[in-house]
């Protein structure tokens, strides 16, 4: 199993989100996931795909045979750059037949979270590709009312009796390198949806959650 780490420079949101320091951790987000993916036990290579030169530093002082780098084109690290031209450049740097997409804006992802998907996607033969989501069982309107249940039938269900709908969290997403020549995705047409709970499911994409981030590891990992 190859990892794909994107880590491109120019966070608009968080500036230097990827290695700026993260509850007191120099290297940050990326320091941190290095390190989780390092000792997860299946996984052979961790491909980060970068044109941030500090990324590319931190990612080089592990000094690990398993790390590494992709020199991202300049072209395919702008913030105009689309999921989808990053997803059909994967399989052209990696060769590997597996390949877990993950992100540093998930850090509280573990490692025995990522080697018991890993054996999943390996054991459920019904589906070609996996990623992970949040379980949501709730009240869910839009601007027309509520979508996942009949208020005509009952005003206030029991949340337990609503339909169960999946959030994507983008924890990560494995899939064969098959799946992201023939689809141009990053899961096939059956992925299984592995549910991520409490902290794991934790995505830093403003600086409210960088900071909120920063509070769940220090009280995680620190105390």
């Amino acid at each position: 199993m190859t990892v794909f780490l994107p880590c491109r420079s120019g966070s608009q949101r968080i500036p230097n989100k990827n290695t700026k320091d993260f509850a007191g951790i120099k290297g940050g987000l990326l320091t941190i996931k290095l390190k989780t993916l390092l000792n997860v036990s299946n996984i052979d290579k961790i491909v980060v795909s970068s044109n941030d030169f500090e990324v590319i530093r931190i990612a080089k002082s592990f000094n690990s045979s398993k790390i590494e780098i992709d020199f991202r084109p300049e072209h395919l690290a702008t913030s105009e750059t689309s999921t989808d031209e990053l997803i059909n450049y994967v399989p052209t740097i990696i060769d590997d037949e597996h390949i877990l997409w993950t992100h540093v804006t998930s850090p509280f992802i573990a490692e025995v979270t990522f080697e018991r998907a890993i054996e999943k996607f390996f054991i459920e033969d019904q589906f070609d590709s996996l990623m992970t989501v949040n379980k949501i069982q709730t009240f869910l309107w839009d601007e027309n009312g509520p979508i996942n249940y009949d208020r005509d039938v009952e005003k206030w269900p029991r949340t337990q009796t609503l339909p169960l709908i999946f959030e994507v969290n983008s924890g990560f997403f494995i899939n064969t390198r098959q799946n992201y020549i023939k689809y141009g995705d990053r899961i096939g047409k059956h992925p299984f949806l592995y549910v991520t709970n409490g902290f794991e499911s934790v995505d830093i994409d403003w600086p409210d959650d960088f900071l909120l981030g920063e509070m769940i590891y220090r009280h995680k990992f620190v105390n």
